[in-house]
């Protein structure tokens, strides 16, 4: 699921988005399409996105309103608060041909779904060219299928490696240097924690994506049609399970989702956790005496000399098949992720930017005390798997990784693979 220190309120709202992206639940009801025609006769385009309330997406809709001259009104619809909840309302919708969906904000695993079902828009010549242009490449990975562009992302989002300087010198760079540090900080009788997502839910299959892509590996191979899990995602099994079984786990680790997380760092029980950047004000609003000790590193990398991968998050604009008027909207989702927007949208919303430049924009930065570990983290990240059967590989990996301290290295990547491939060709039962 970032930014800088503020009021708790508006990053409680983060925690929310950031809980959204992975957990699953109940149907939401449907929401009400705008009119196709705005006020003073200029057509409306209807946004579909996640609900924000920090203000950054409705401030985006009216900028851009503003921007356009009278030529169209950009009405900002709010989604279901849970990814999958947004998910299904769209596919409904979709599915039914619906015209009133100009623009819409999907989740970075969407998209191939989506294209292939033939429900959004491909981007083409200028403005795939203007979508392209300084965008961070891992991000734009996220929204392309099938090498064409479907989408133009909004905004991003990583892990970092949290840790208290009161507790440690200096973070530690590999996994097994943070376990040895925990084991000793645990025989001091000083807090010791690991804190990490281990529930059975999107978390736990973004921890193991982590630690595959880290060991040089992915879940699946290059045209995404069969697993390609082999030895790297037995090194990751591996470390889930030592993390599980020694002292560096907090004993909730099989039910801890992003905001236990913070909640455990911030009672001071922990020396480090695995997390999005909305800790960093969380922590300075809820803790201040820990906030003075409160730093950050980079995602801890499974070999020494090779670079850490972790998965990033966020959201990406696509436009909607059957919209009346495509080429409004694709202006109006280019206008919704500009350079001013993006900038609303990180220090408002806590959202990381795609666009390169604002990683090097003083005035940005002084606002984002971490911008530079966060575009280093973006710089070598690693997507999710790629496939328009993603939801049920994800229930896969998450089942049989669950709970962690079980996990059966060579076994339980041998029941992923079995299962990842009936899921690929849509046969088997899912967990």
């Amino acid at each position: 699921m970032s930014g800088e220190g503020r009021g708790a309120g508006t990053w409680r709202t983060v925690v929310l988005r950031a809980r959204s992206l992975f957990v699953l639940p109940l149907l939401a009801p449907s929401l009400t399409a705008c009119g196709a025609a705005g006020t003073g006769g200029s057509p409306t385009l209807n946004w579909y996105n996640f609900p924000d309330d920090s203000g950054a997406l409705a401030a985006a809709a009216q900028n851009c309103t503003r921007a356009s001259g009278g030529r169209y009104r950009i009405a900002y619809n709010k989604l279901p608060r849970t990814a999958d909840g947004q998910r299904q309302q769209l596919v409904r919708r979709l599915a039914a041909e619906d015209d009133s969906i100009d623009i819409m904000g999907l989740d970075v695993t969407w998209a191939p779904e989506f294209a292939e079902a033939g429900w959004i828009l491909p981007w083409t010549g200028t403005v795939r060219d203007r979508a392209v242009t300084g965008t961070l490449k891992v991000p734009l990975q996220t929204a392309t299928w099938k090498n064409r562009l479907f989408a133009v992302p909004y905004n991003t989002n990583t892990q970092l490696l949290w840790y208290r300087t009161d507790l440690v010198d200096r973070p530690p760079r590999t996994w097994s240097e943070m376990l040895s540090t925990a084991r000793g900080l645990a025989a001091a009788h000083k807090p010791h924690y690991v804190e990490i997502q281990g529930a059975q839910y999107e978390g736990l299959t973004v921890w193991f994506n982590s630690l595959v892509a880290s060991a040089g590996g992915s879940i699946l191979n290059a045209d995404a049609t069969a697993p390609s899990l082999g030895p790297p995602a037995v090194r990751a099994a591996t470390i889930m399970r030592d993390l599980a079984t020694s002292p560096a786990a907090d004993p909730s680790l099989p039910n801890q989702m992003e905001d236990q997380n913070r909640l455990a760092m911030e009672a001071g029980r922990a020396a480090f956790e695995l997390n999005y950047p909305f800790v960093y004000p969380a922590m300075k609003a809820d803790n201040r005496r820990l906030f003075e000790h409160f730093h950050w590193a980079q995602y801890p990398r499974v070999d020494a000399d090779r670079p850490a991968k972790p998965t990033i998050g966020g959201i990406d604009l696509a436009v909607g098949a059957y919209s009346r008027q495509p080429d409004l909207a694709f202006e109006a989702a280019l206008c919704l992720r500009d350079k001013e927007n993006q900038i609303t949208a990180a220090v408002k919303g806590g959202l990381p930017p795609t666009l390169r430049e604002l990683y090097f924009d003083k005035d940005f930065v002084k606002n984002y005390p971490f911008a530079d570990a966060i575009y280093q983290a973006l710089e070598n990240a690693s997507v999710r798997p790629q496939t328009p059967a993603y939801q049920n590989v994800s229930i896969v990996i998450s089942h049989t990784l669950s709970p962690p301290a079980a996990i059966e290295p060579v076994g339980s990547v041998r029941t992923m693979e079995s299962q990842i491939q009936d899921a690929l060709e849509s046969k088997g039962l899912i967990p």
